[in-house]
């Protein structure tokens, strides 16, 4: 008699549910690229920005930012740390790791002042959050996914709980 795997008890699917959390409007300092043995690495620090949602309201905090390492195979992987700060005053830690993809002209078209549509860039974040306040604790049980938009100087982001 062969077992069955608890994988096989599991329902496939083929889109995940999700719960919208909120927008977060984020300005970048320009560039600062560096060439290394690993690959490109572009750090952008932050300046500041705005979160707004239906689950999550306030502030990016500046000083935060993202140390971008693209590959020879020219995808950019993500490494975004910053802090948030709520509405009511409450400050979460806040990270990302992720895949950002362009298409071949897209660095030259985002130093043009050309917002990269969502539809011709793959730009992907999970998202994790840290805070001890018991009114946002919540975030910090969670699985969240980041879809981004990339615009000179500044990313906008949509994330979303996955349910």
């Amino acid at each position: 008699m062969t077992a069955v795997a608890p994988v096989d008890q599991l329902p496939l699917i083929d889109t995940l549910p999700v719960e919208y959390l909120f927008d977060m409007h984020v300005d970048l300092a320009p560039a600062q690229p560096i060439t290394t043995p690993v690959g490109a690495r572009m750090t952008f620090i932050t300046t500041g920005g705005v979160i707004d949602g239906p689950r999550l309201q306030g502030e990016v905090l500046p000083g935060g930012g993202d140390w971008l390492l693209v590959g020879g195979d020219g995808a950019g992987r993500v490494d975004v740390r910053a802090t948030l700060k709520t509405h009511d005053g409450v400050l979460i830690h806040y990270e990302a790791r992720g895949i950002i993809k362009v298409p071949a002209d897209g660095l030259q078209r985002l130093a043009a002042g050309e917002v990269l549509p969502f539809d011709q860039t793959y730009v992907r974040t999970t998202p994790t959050f840290e805070t001890a306040d018991e009114r946002y604790a919540w975030l910090s049980e969670l699985v969240a996914v980041g879809y981004n938009v990339l615009s000179p100087n500044h990313i906008d982001y949509r994330i979303y709980r996955v349910l």
